[in-house]
């Protein structure tokens, strides 16, 4: 089992930052694969960012936030992270921060991929 817990959720205004973090806990942190998801108002839950292991594995990103999110994760505070910058209106929406059962190479952008996820944070951005 793995517990998580998102946190820095915010407003913001168009063109500003949020770090985003997500707290870990239950298994060993690094030994699964963690990944964060959007969903806005009446949108499907999209895919924003995965890392195989945060002990150094690939990376992937969804298009739309390319150059702009970075994922990352910090060993010493078994803590999932999600820097966000040059953010937009269509940035706005509940982000989620999900595990999978073990690593997995390449990380899979499938939200039914994470049997884990946490209770989300609100990002909103106004312009």
């Amino acid at each position: 089992q793995v517990q998580l817990v998102e946190s820095g959720g915010g407003l913001v205004q168009a063109g500003g930052s949020l770090r985003l973090s997500c707290a870990a806990s239950g298994r060993t942190f690094g030994s699964y694969t963690m990944g964060w998801f959007r969903q806005a108002p009446g949108k499907e839950r999209q895919f924003v960012a995965a890392i195989s292991t945060v002990r150094g594995g690939p990376i992937v990103y969804a298009d739309s936030v390319k150059g702009r999110f970075t994922i990352s994760g910090d060993n010493a505070k078994n803590t999932l992270y999600l820097q966000m910058n040059s953010l937009n209106s269509e940035d706005t929406a509940v982000y989620y921060c999900a595990a999978s059962s073990g690593v997995i190479i390449p990380p899979p952008r499938g939200g039914n991929e994470y049997p884990y996820w946490g209770q989300g944070t609100q990002v909103t951005v106004s312009s």
